[in-house]
C-alpha cells in the first residue's frame, strides 16, 4: 500500500520548463500534499464507493467501445502533459505520422510485420469517459497501415492503439497543477513491435512528460476481487479466478477458482459484519477487502493444506475483466469499466513524480 521509494529519472527538453520546476513554482510550499525527494507519499485509499453500473455505451461510440473492451492493454503512468490541447488533435495526428515516418526512414522504427512504410495516425476524443468535473477528456490514438502488396483500394488496417485517461482523479492534485498542464495519468497501449516506444517518445518530446510501466500491486488486485464480486447480483461474474505464485524451487504457481455464488456468499458475510455508519452502506473499506481475501485463503487451507499467504497474488479474472500484476488489464464488460479505471487512475497518480 505504500508508494515505492525508488526515484524516477526524467529527461527534459531545454526549451521549456521541466515538469518538476513548473509544478513546484505553481503550487508553492503551501500545498497540502506531502512530498518526498522523488515521489508523492500518499497511499491507496482505504475506502471507496461500491461499484455501480455505468451506461457508457450510450455515450461512447460503438467502434471505440468495441476496441476498449476487446483488447488487453498494457498499463503505464505518464506525468502531466505540458501545453497539450484537446482542440489540436488533428495537428497531433499529422505530427505523430511524420515522426513515425522519420524514425522509420532512419532505421530507428521497428517494422510491423506485413505493413507498408506509410502509417496513418488518428487522435480522437472518447466522450463519456469521465467521472469528475476535474477529469480531462479521454484521448484515443489509433495507427493504421495498409497490408504489404495490397490493392490500392484495400482499406487500411489498425496496427496499434492506445489511450490516455483520468477517471475520478484526486481533485486536490489536479487543481494544484499549473494551467499549462493537462493530467491524463493512465496510459493504456496495445503491443505491436516498437510502435508503443515511438508513441511514448513523441509524447515525451512534444509535451515534456515521462512514461513508466505501471504494475498492479497485490493490494490493488485484492480490491478488484472485491469490487468485481460485489457486482455479482447485477451482472454475474461466473467465477472468481486467481493465480498465486509460491516461493518454491522451482516456483509453484497455483490457479484458484471459486464459484460465483460461493464467492458472493463469502463477500456478503464480510459485508454483513461491516460496521459502516449511516449513509455509508454503499462504501467498501479495506478491512472488508482483507477479510474477504483471508476467507478465500482459509477455504484453500482447509481443502488443500496450503497457505497462500506465503505467496503473491499475480492475476485476478472474472467475467467482468482480468488484471495481472505485470500491468495488463482487459475489460470484458463496459458497465463496470469506470469503477476499474477509478482504481487504476489512483494507482497511476500515486506513482507520479514531483
Amino acid at each position: 500500500m505504500r508508494t515505492p521509494l525508488n526515484s524516477v529519472a526524467v529527461k527534459r527538453r531545454s526549451k521549456s520548463k521541466s515538469y518538476r520546476s513548473s509544478y513546484r513554482s505553481g503550487i508553492g510550499a503551501a500545498s497540502r500534499l506531502s512530498f518526498t525527494p522523488g515521489l508523492t507519499s500518499r497511499r491507496l485509499n482505504t475506502s471507496r464507493k461500491a461499484p455501480k453500473s455505468y451506461k457508457i455505451a450510450e455515450k461512447v461510440t460503438k467502434e471505440q467501445l468495441t476496441l476498449l473492451v476487446k483488447t488487453e492493454w498494457t498499463l503505464s503512468y505518464v506525468t502531466p502533459l505540458y501545453r497539450f490541447r484537446h482542440t489540436q488533435l488533428k495537428s497531433y495526428s499529422r505530427q505523430l505520422s511524420l515522426f513515425i515516418a522519420a524514425e522509420k526512414q532512419q532505421g530507428l522504427a521497428v517494422d510491423v510485420e506485413g505493413t507498408q512504410n506509410t502509417f496513418r495516425v488518428s487522435f480522437s476524443l472518447v466522450q463519456g469517459m469521465t467521472e469528475s468535473v476535474d477529469d480531462a477528456v479521454t484521448v484515443l490514438i489509433q495507427i493504421h497501415s495498409k497490408p504489404l502488396f495490397a490493392r490500392q483500394d484495400k482499406p487500411l488496417r489498425q496496427v496499434w492503439s492506445g489511450w490516455l485517461t483520468c477517471i475520478n482523479g484526486n481533485p486536490e492534485y489536479l487543481r494544484s497543477l499549473p494551467t499549462d498542464f493537462i493530467c491524463l495519468p493512465l496510459f493504456c497501449s496495445s503491443e505491436a513491435g516498437g510502435l508503443t516506444s515511438l508513441v511514448k517518445s513523441w509524447f515525451q518530446q512534444s509535451f515534456d512528460c515521462c512514461f513508466s510501466p505501471l504494475e498492479i500491486s497485490q493490494t490493488s488486485l485484492q480490491w478488484l476481487m472485491a469490487l468485481w464480486t460485489n457486482c455479482q447480483p447485477e451482472s454475474s461474474i461466473r467465477q472468481l479466478k486467481m493465480i498465486w505464485t509460491l516461493p518454491a524451487e522451482p516456483q509453484l504457481q497455483v490457479t484458484y477458482t471459486v464459484n460465483a455464488e460461493e464467492a458472493w456468499e463469502l463477500w456478503s458475510s464480510v459485508r454483513k459484519e461491516s460496521t459502516a455508519g449511516e449513509g455509508e452502506e454503499n462504501s467498501i473499506d479495506i478491512e472488508e477487502v482483507m477479510s474477504f481475501t483471508q476467507g478465500l485463503k482459509g477455504h484453500f487451507i482447509r481443502h488443500f493444506r496450503l497457505d497462500l499467504s506465503a505467496g503473491s497474488l499475480k492475476e485476478v479474472s472474472t467475467a467482468l475483466g482480468s488484471a495481472k500484476h505485470s500491468g495488463r488489464i482487459k475489460f470484458s464488460n463496459s458497465k463496470y469499466m469506470i469503477t476499474t479505471l477509478m482504481l487504476l487512475t489512483e494507482c497511476a497518480l500515486l506513482k507520479m513524480p514531483i
